[in-house]
């Protein structure tokens, strides 16, 4: 059974006075970015082919969909590496089931609400089906790979806070930051990292 699911550059203000008279000014200087403390580089190129273990064609149904709930994990984290997933081993594809099913990636485990669909119109051997995560993922691998996928070749390298190799974070705005370091030295605000679906974004 196959199931298908749908270097910081810093301003500095330089106090102009004048010669004596009352009405004389100073500049103000402009603000200055703080460099946040850890380096990241360019992450290497993905794995290619098919995740791998995948199930045979005549695998129980659970196995099928546990080998989705991988790929969706690695999505979420927008990374690469091992992955687990657990379904309940007596769900079945009828229409309508519902469960509960968890993965595990770099010690972070994900629940993931399941509900089975229709059969696809092109075969039987196919059904259609919901995954929902209860959180998101953060991974430093993933900030990476959204940074400089972003920035393209003009990014020297980015700089963010205390981000760990993986976490389980709530949907939306965490407290992680990176920022942008240019080839030519210019050094962009931190912006903070979200966490959805499509794996961690940057605005």
């Amino acid at each position: 059974m196959k199931i298908v699911g749908i270097g910081a550059m810093v301003s500095v203000g330089l106090l102009v006075t004048g010669c004596g008279g009352s009405g004389s000014k100073s500049a103000r200087p402009e603000p200055s970015i703080s460099r946040l403390p850890n380096k990241l580089d360019r992450p290497g190129p993905r794995p290619e082919g098919e995740l791998q273990p995948s199930p045979a064609a005549d695998a129980p149904f659970a196995a099928h969909l546990e080998y989705e709930l991988r790929k969706k994990t690695l999505t979420l984290a927008n990374a690469t590496g091992e992955v687990t997933a657990k379904c309940p081993e007596n769900v079945g594809s009828k229409k309508g089931t519902s469960v509960v099913c968890t993965s595990n990636y770099k010690g972070v485990e994900v629940e993931w609400d399941v509900a089975i669909g229709e059969k696809s119109a092109w075969s039987d051997n196919y059904v259609t089906y919901t995954a929902t995560p209860r959180e998101g993922i953060i991974t430093k691998e993933g900030v990476q790979r959204i940074i400089f996928g972003n920035g393209g070749d003009s990014v020297d390298h980015i700089r963010c806070n205390d981000i760990p190799e993986a976490v389980a974070v709530p949907m939306g705005p965490t407290q992680y930051t990176c920022q942008e370091v240019m080839k030519d030295g210019k050094l962009y605000y931190p912006q903070p990292m979200r966490a959805t679906e499509d794996g961690p974004r940057a605005y």
